[in-house]
């Protein structure tokens, strides 16, 4: 009944979002302020009257949530200051490359949540927030946990962030190379990749000449494109005379920053040899997946992928035979699988296309 009476005021369903799907909770709180003013409209309405005479006290206690505004204040507040670590993690959790970005997006998310918690208790940057400081404090040991010396060799090997133009946006920022903690960990992944003494020698001389903007890198149009020039192209049009650091960056710099892509892969293949098609070799399995995973990725930039009779084609993922075996819910549900489709409604015309 409750589900129902919901239905005829919103046109925009409810998920049920598992605990293990990519920030459930969040995702939640984002769909009641799609839905706020259908909720308001619905819990004033004469059928929820009839609904309140079965249950007074639920009713009681969900009006009053829905009409009270500091609480939609609070929800508001809440989706405000988290916003930034969803965006970056969102970012994150894909397949694209971006493990040279990472440190860049540390550090503008950090800043964006202190500024909106700042703005909630309306106090000056410089203030000490003991919310703020917990909040911190969590983000600080997260980060700690997560990050490798890999990100700080993508890190260093981005020709952005010693370009002018990244520097001078904010007077804060340094050149990678100058960072003591950051330059520790490319240490360490230099000494492990290249263990013979004469390359290790060679690609230290080759970085100092990379960082210093001399040598092979002290040309005007390549220092002119460190700031515009995406990573690898840049390597690719300026690294030629320093082909062991070239070929390190290609190598990192093509890299994501999460094994969500992993997974997928083995979401994939336990969709391959399964109960129906279990007598398939490991090799013939695999090659499978590569295909089917490859083809996903390869439709993506391809104009019809956004076209209405193929439009999101892959959106069931690799749980479902067919989109008949599909389930209103479940369907709509993956749409907070992936970051493009978090702003698709599913609706139940949708479902039967």
């Amino acid at each position: 009944m409750r589900l129902s009476m919901y239905n005829r005021f919103s046109s925009l369903k409810l998920l049920s979002v598992a605990d293990t799907r990519f920030a459930s909770t969040i995702v939640m709180l984002k769909r009641f302020k799609f839905i706020k003013r259908s909720l308001e409209t619905m819990v004033m309405s004469e059928e929820w009257a009839s609904y309140r005479d079965d249950d007074q006290e639920k009713a009681r206690f969900v009006r009053d949530k829905v009409l009270n505004e500091y609480w939609w204040d609070q929800v508001t507040y809440i989706l405000n200051f988290t916003a930034p670590i969803y965006d970056m993690v969102r970012a994150c959790d894909t397949d694209r490359p971006c493990l040279h970005l990472v440190y860049e997006m540390w550090d503008s998310m950090v800043e964006k949540v202190k500024v909106e918690i700042y703005k909630h208790e309306d106090k000056a940057l410089d203030m000490f927030s003991s919310f703020y400081d917990v909040v911190h404090d969590i983000l600080i040991a997260r980060w700690t946990k997560s990050s490798t010396p890999l990100h700080c060799l993508a890190h260093y090997l981005n020709p952005r962030f010693y370009s002018e133009e990244w520097l001078n946006e904010d007077r804060a920022r340094l050149p990678p190379h100058t960072d003591g903690d950051v330059s520790y960990g490319r240490q360490l992944c230099f000494r492990r990749l290249y263990p013979n003494d004469e390359d290790y020698d060679k690609v230290l001389y080759d970085y100092a000449d990379f960082s210093l903007k001399s040598g092979p890198f002290s040309d005007v149009t390549s220092l002119s494109k460190r700031g515009t020039t995406d990573a690898k192209r840049w390597w690719a049009n300026f690294g030629a005379k320093t082909p062991l650091l070239q070929a390190l960056a290609f190598r990192v710099l093509g890299q994501p920053t999460s094994s969500s892509c992993c997974e997928r892969n083995w979401s994939t293949y336990s969709f391959i040899h399964s109960l129906r098609r279990n007598k398939l070799t490991p090799k013939r399995a695999e090659d499978l997946v590569f295909i089917h995973n490859n083809l996903r990725l390869l439709s993506r930039n391809t104009d019809e992928y956004n076209e209405e009779k193929t439009m999101i084609w892959d959106v069931g993922g690799d749980d479902f035979g067919t989109m008949e075996d599909t389930g209103f819910l479940e369907l709509a549900s993956l749409s907070l699988d992936e970051p493009e489709l978090e702003r698709v409604f599913f609706t139940e015309d949708t479902t039967t296309n």
